[in-house]
């Protein structure tokens, strides 16, 4: 069995995930998997992947399933992942040559407390994605990187595999694709630790089809998964910042549906009548802007 499983979510992305497959060929260990989910590809996909698989060149194993989107890709993902550890890299997105080998030297100590480590994300000419760790940060949560000490930027995570497979799947919505991913992420962090570590794992490109470019479309195209994560927040935040900002676009997701009995989902009435008038200007910007 391989250390670590590397799985891309992919959808009529032949054009270019080539770049991720040739800097996985570069790595200097090959104690990793390829698995590839295709959600619903109607280019070559396919075609150019059993090519790969024909070279020998490195471990794929490829997946085939009707779009669901993204969240419905990595769901797939943890149903099939068997190796230890796991990591997504995007198909638009790729790897430094000696990244597995970094992640496999740095998750061989983790304790039970940890369910795995978070390194950086780095551009084309290996600038750093918003901003590194704090020096001497040894352990903390997705939610405290961000909300407490100041990070900014994505990052790239690596888990094991036994603890996410404890949590839920992410939520299937009829006619909606998009579920924040961070909301998996979120469930985790209530229970366990992350170790960060100022080293490159992924070098990632956000291309115009991308889900970051066009994250208020996929706002309005999905309101139910946006809703659905707003309300996991306004019950388990501890700040009322964020139980507030929730709120906010909680009401703007419940215009968007027409389905106002979203709202009574939060538990907290007070909170969402003081959020709606601002959840009715959020719901306008967005309209504005797509």
């Amino acid at each position: 069995m391989k250390a670590i499983t590397v799985f891309t979510p992919t959808y009529n992305r032949a054009y270019c995930l080539h770049v991720l497959y040739e800097s996985l060929c570069r790595q200097t260990s090959d104690d990793f998997e390829w698995l590839i989910i295709d959600d619903g590809s109607s280019d070559n996909t396919k075609s150019l992947v059993e090519g790969w698989i024909a070279e020998g060149k490195i471990s794929i194993r490829y997946i085939y399933q009707e779009n669901q989107g993204m969240h419905g890709a990595h769901n797939t993902a943890y149903e099939n992942i068997t190796t230890p550890y796991n990591t997504c890299i995007d198909s638009d997105d790729s790897m430094p040559d000696d990244a597995i080998a970094a992640i496999l030297e740095h998750v061989k100590d983790l304790d039970g407390r940890f369910a795995g480590i978070v390194g950086l994300d780095i551009d084309k000419d290996g600038a750093i994605m918003g901003t590194a760790f704090p020096d001497g940060l040894q352990e903390s949560t997705m939610r405290d990187i961000y909300g407490k000490h100041g990070v900014k930027g994505d990052k790239k995570l690596v888990y094991k595999t036994e603890i996410v497979k404890k949590y839920p799947k992410y939520p299937l919505f009829k006619g909606e694709n998009f579920v924040p991913l961070g909301h998996l992420y979120g469930l985790i962090d209530e229970n366990y630790l992350l170790k960060p570590f100022n080293i490159p794992l992924a070098i990632v490109e956000y291309l115009p089809d991308g889900s970051s470019r066009n994250i208020l479309r996929q706002y309005r195209k999905n309101p139910r998964g946006f809703a659905f994560t707003r309300i996991h927040k306004i019950r388990t935040s501890h700040s009322f910042s964020e139980k507030f900002k929730s709120a906010m676009h909680l009401v703007s997701s419940a215009i968007f549906t027409k389905d106002f009995q979203l709202l009574s989902k939060s538990g907290n009435p007070l909170l969402i009548l003081a959020a709606f008038p601002f959840g009715i200007l959020l719901n306008l910007y967005i309209r504005s802007k797509t």
